[in-house]
């Protein structure tokens, strides 16, 4: 699975829309307001995240593709935050947002108390869009779709996405032979006519056809209607049903869902239709980028508020659905499948350890050490430095065993789970990025000398000191063969 999410750092999507910022206000509710027979709410917390056209943009950037962004925005300070929610993903270009001063930076703020939405406020103006803006979002729109590989057109109906702009960036993107994938918001879906797919959920589709959409035959039917009515292949997201699609002479694709828990749905729709788009852009075939699609919106609904998957949980959901990711035969991996394994143990509840070191030649000490971590955790990682790594550490004529040889070696000991290779000094990135639940070293350190103590520490871990199996070195072992 690695080798296609790797692919998607090559994706170009351009994701033109109705931009949001989202503002969660979390607090605590412990009486009705004497004012008024209103809950009281005792602010904790605030968190922003981007919305709407934004999320959708941030979904992509968070899969490692490349996100073209246009929308409209006012130099306000609710844009200010909308870029700097964004200021993770450096892969998010801002450069054709449109700026028109007579309306606000829409802004949806929620209230929530025990993780239950309150109230909603929004600030926003629906009005149609004056035709200077109209002509500056086309103009934009147009570049954006020149510079990618694919389109979504995130529709919230707030008014971007006019008839007129619909109309010139479908037609365009058409020209150039791209495909075109449109979240819709319109009850009359011929105003997307030229899209390619359109991924309504349940109650849009209904809405759409008048028709209703449980069964599989229901669904099928209201798709067809829907279909004839725009022109475009059907992704329908259906809850707890999955997502099913509906294409021209293709038999319907049923996936069942992945979701195990659902916690909020806000800003699914973004999810999928960012990842269907990136997936697509990379060249993954349609069926594969349902199946991204689908764990995605699995992942991300278990989420609080909008919210974006990396690419190691949708490796570890995708491999944990196929029974991939308990990994315990001492396997190689790179870094990306580790974190995979890791974001699955995690979720097992298994403690996961992490041991590094050059283990050139196998030893009684090694043998020890290896024992004594492979009791403090479930699942053991041994971190190898590699052969240019060791030659920086140990001198030219080191290691004895290449990476390759060593990491088999060590891999077929007992109670080894996985292993990993690092090419820094020390193993300081692997470990900020594992977060392992025990950091073991060998007693001969101190623990405030152990490499990445702190990070661990810092994330609930504890650092464990094996005891040392005195008269045995790798060194000791290769001046003996001198002699």
């Amino acid at each position: 699975m690695w080798d296609i999410v790797q692919r998607f750092a090559s994706a170009k999507v351009a994701i033109i829309g109705d931009l949001m910022l989202d503002i969660y206000i979390q607090g605590d509710v412990n009486r009705v307001s004497p004012e008024a027979p209103v809950p009281i709410v005792r602010r904790v917390s605030e968190r922003v995240v981007p919305g709407g056209a934004a999320n959708v943009a941030a979904n992509v950037a968070a899969l490692g593709g490349r996100a073209n962004l246009v929308g409209i925005a006012n130099r306000d300070v609710s844009y200010d935050r909308l870029v700097a929610s964004l200021t993770p993903f450096s892969n998010v270009d801002f450069d054709r947002v449109v700026f028109d001063d007579s309306r606000c930076t829409i802004t949806k703020t929620r209230i929530m108390g025990h993780h239950q939405q309150i109230v909603r406020v929004d600030s926003e103006d629906t009005s149609a869009i004056s035709f200077a803006i109209e002509e500056a979002i086309i103009e934009a729109a147009k570049d954006a779709i020149e510079s990618s590989d694919l389109i979504i057109l995130s529709d919230y109906g707030k008014g971007v996405l006019s008839d007129r702009v619909l109309a010139q960036t479908i037609s365009h993107a058409r020209a150039m032979g791209k495909t075109v994938l449109v979240d819709p918001k319109r009850r009359n879906l011929s105003a997307y006519r030229g899209a390619s797919i359109i991924t309504p959920n349940r109650a849009e589709l209904a809405q759409a056809t008048g028709q209703v959409c449980e069964t599989d035959e229901e669904a099928a039917f209201a798709a067809e209607i829907a279909r004839q009515n725009c022109g475009a292949d059907i992704l329908l997201t259906r809850s707890d049903k999955g997502m099913s699609y509906f294409g021209a002479n293709l038999q319907p694709i049923h996936l069942a869902t992945v979701a195990r828990e659902v916690f909020d749905v806000s800003g699914a729709g973004d999810t999928v239709v960012g990842a269907l788009g990136v997936a697509i852009a990379a060249g993954v075939p349609l069926i594969e980028a349902m199946r991204v699609a689908n764990h995605a919106a699995g992942l991300v609904v278990a989420k609080v508020g909008t919210a974006t998957v990396s690419p190691a949980e949708l490796v570890a959901s995708i491999q944990d659905s196929e029974g991939h990711l308990d990994i315990q035969d001492g396997r190689l991996l790179d870094i990306q499948g580790l974190l995979a394994a890791r974001s699955f143990w995690r979720d097992s509840g298994l403690t996961v350890g992490l041991a590094n070191g050059c283990f050139d030649i196998i030893h009684p000490g090694h043998v020890s050490l290896i024992r004594q971590a492979a009791a403090s955790c479930d699942r053991l990682v041994i971190a190898l430095n590699t052969d240019a790594s060791v030659r920086r550490l140990k001198g030219a004529t080191r290691p004895v065993q290449t990476e390759e040889a060593r990491a088999e070696a060590i891999g077929a000991m007992k109670g080894v789970a996985t292993v990993v290779l690092f090419g820094e000094d020390t193993p300081y990135e692997l470990i900020a990025a594992v977060k392992p639940d025990v950091l073991i070293k060998g007693a001969d350190y101190t623990e405030d000398q152990v490499v990445g103590a702190d990070i661990v520490r810092a994330s609930g871990g504890s650092v464990m000191l094996a005891h040392l199996t005195l008269g045995h070195s790798t060194t000791g072992l290769i001046q003996r063969l001198k002699t």
